[in-house]
């Protein structure tokens, strides 16, 4: 087994927190962050000479190349970047505040964009790497009353997409993680609603006001999840998409075939307006 360290945002709680924990105890360093330093204090204690802690809300762009620098500098290699930190924000598009549609995409999409700007100029000069950004089956497929979670999740995909493309000649793989529901604090406090309107009450997008009594039963086992994407690190080349859960692949097959099935016929039309 390949003895590696890493970089993970929001190692306090669901799939960063399950990672770490995995990996610090196989013997891997990590180098986390978290909002709230104190979060991870049995991790401290438990594994002071492997784990490194960076202070970090990744809404503030420029102490994210702070904690990034800082990481490198310290530990002297990082050969996997993950992109966890994030939350999950429902609701109709007229339900959320401006303030929470703000705060979304400049934890979700934004953070995610600037903490891989931040690392890859010590990836490549180191001259390899991966970076793997959890995403969601919400990346690919999408429902009524996620509408926000979905324009960071759809963003963050395309950019990753690309990405791939552009460093694929320094060594650096990309992947992007997809699960369907999982058993994490995603889905038992970390996430958002907006104020119900009464004019959705009924409507597909009002779904989603169950969450205020609790998710319902998710399938996904965190520890399950986390170990199939440590393991994907050993995967040459890099995986772009792990689809993980079977109904994140029932979701995302669909929702691919669908879309396959509105462009298809359009073909010949398509044709007529080039010239």
């Amino acid at each position: 087994m390949t003895t590696r360290t890493w970089f993970i945002t929001g190692v306090n709680s669901g799939f960063g927190r399950e990672l770490a924990e995995q990996l610090l105890s196989r013997g891997d360093r990590v180098a986390g962050t978290v909002r709230r330093p104190d979060s991870v204090k049995d991790l401290q204690e438990t594994y002071a000479e492997s784990f490194w802690l960076g202070h970090l809300d990744v809404t503030d762009v420029p102490r994210i190349r702070e904690v990034v620098d800082a990481a490198f500098a310290d530990l002297g290699r990082i050969d996997v970047v993950v992109i966890n930190a994030g939350y999950g924000l429902f609701g109709a598009a007229e339900e959320v505040s401006d303030e929470q549609v703000q705060h979304q995409i400049a934890t979700n999409l934004v953070g995610a964009i600037q903490t891989a700007r931040a690392a890859l100029p010590h990836l490549r000069t180191q001259g390899s790497g991966r970076i793997i950004q959890i995403s969601s089956v919400a990346g690919l497929a999408a429902h009524p009353g996620a509408s926000l979670y979905h324009a960071g999740k759809w963003g963050v995909e395309g950019f990753m997409e690309a990405l791939a493309q552009e460093v694929a000649p320094f060594n650096i793989g990309v992947t992007l993680v997809e699960p369907g529901g999982a058993r994490t604090a995603f889905a038992n406090g970390s996430l958002q609603l907006g104020e119900p309107l009464a004019a959705y009450d009924g409507t597909p997008a009002a779904m989603v006001r169950a969450f205020r009594n609790g998710p319902p039963p998710l399938p996904g086992d965190p520890a399950k999840i986390a170990a199939r994407v440590i393991d994907s690190v050993d995967e040459e080349p890099a995986p772009l998409r792990l689809v993980l859960g079977g109904d994140s692949y029932a979701a995302v097959t669909a929702a691919l075939r669908a879309r396959l099935a509105q462009v298809e016929p359009q073909q010949g039309t398509a044709a007529e307006t080039s010239s």
